[in-house]
């Protein structure tokens, strides 16, 4: 029989899938259009450093496999979006975007692995994994602020659909959960955040939601998810609304 722990973590591993696969419309927008456009690397090069001390962390953590799995996907799903966009971005930003992946996605995770490896006992290697793992994903969770000032501005949900609100509540509550069962605080500190983030969108939701609102059309519907998704990784929401366009 399943425990809490593994249950909760499969679940986690399910919503959190979910969350690496936004943007992939975006570059197949990209890779359609044989160009990165007006699109920026950062984000996911950003992402795919936190999958990074993620799996570590996971890996180094005693029982905590469902942790590396889930962010070992996400991490090659981001390393394939930085791939595609060195192939068909401009001169200048495949050159800034190599600099930036060079230093945060090759240099930055060796030296923290071979640091903690050579001169650290286990459990320290546990906590400075968990505290960048920790830091990476505070600034994800914040980025559903933006989002939601545009709600409160505009007192219209057309770009906060309620599934995908759900979800991303969800996905907080699941981890938290798991963290609590599991006293991990590394997890429970950034996914507690996402879960007050995700209970706030949804009482936006309940507070702007008007019926007229809903009369858009699927394919509509469809960007506005992938817009909302989004918004669960640092810095997207400027990327991802240039995809609807």
């Amino acid at each position: 029989m399943l425990s809490l722990v593994t249950i909760f973590g499969l679940l986690g591993n399910i919503t959190t899938g979910l969350v690496y696969l936004a943007p992939v419309k975006t570059f197949w927008h990209i890779v359609q259009r044989r160009s990165t456009e007006e699109f920026e690397s950062l984000p996911y090069v950003v992402k795919l450093l936190n999958g990074y001390m993620w799996v570590y962390y996971g890996v180094v953590k005693p029982n905590s496999i469902l942790v590396a799995t889930v962010n070992g996907f996400g991490a090659v799903l981001e390393l394939v979006y930085v791939i595609i966009f060195l192939i068909f971005a401009p001169p200048r930003a495949r050159a800034i975007t190599a600099v930036l992946f060079g230093v945060l996605d090759v240099v930055l995770p060796i030296a923290a692995v071979l640091i903690t490896q050579l001169s650290c006992n286990r459990e320290m290697q546990i906590t400075i994994a968990g505290f960048l793992s920790l830091l990476f994903s505070v600034l994800t969770y914040g980025s559903p602020l933006s989002i939601m000032k545009t709600v409160v501005r505009t007192k219209s949900v057309d770009y906060m659909p309620f599934l995908l609100s759900f979800i991303l509540f969800i996905n907080g509550l699941t981890w938290t959960v798991y963290a609590v069962l599991t006293r991990d605080w590394f997890i429970g500190i950034p996914n507690g955040s996402g879960f007050v983030l995700g209970t706030a969108q949804l009482v936006l939701y309940a507070m702007y939601w008007k019926p007229e609102k809903s009369k858009r059309t699927s394919s509509d519907d469809g960007c506005q998810t992938e817009n909302l998704i989004a918004h669960s990784a640092p810095l997207l929401d400027k990327n991802e609304s240039r995809a609807e366009a």
